[in-house]
């Protein structure tokens, strides 16, 4: 999970060298932090959160596979 939200997040942002993922495991509960450059926050977020849905909705899907619950966090 948190490779898929590195190389979503990198292909969003203007400055990729400064995409940081964290991963926490807690049994079945997975957190994923992510954390981008100031000026790239916008487009991590989008507009009223759809970008930040989507990423959520796709790490969702691929998380159901591996039978995990996974919560994305933007820092």
């Amino acid at each position: 999970m948190k490779e898929l939200v590195e190389v979503i997040a990198k292909a969003l942002v203007d400055n990729p060298e400064e995409v940081v993922v964290t991963e926490e495991n807690d049994g079945r509960n997975v957190t994923i932090e992510l954390h981008v450059a100031a000026s790239d926050m916008g487009k991590v977020i989008g507009k009223q959160g759809r970008i930040a849905k989507a990423i959520r909705s796709v790490v969702k899907a691929a998380s159901t596979r591996e039978d995990k619950h996974v919560d994305v966090e933007i820092v």
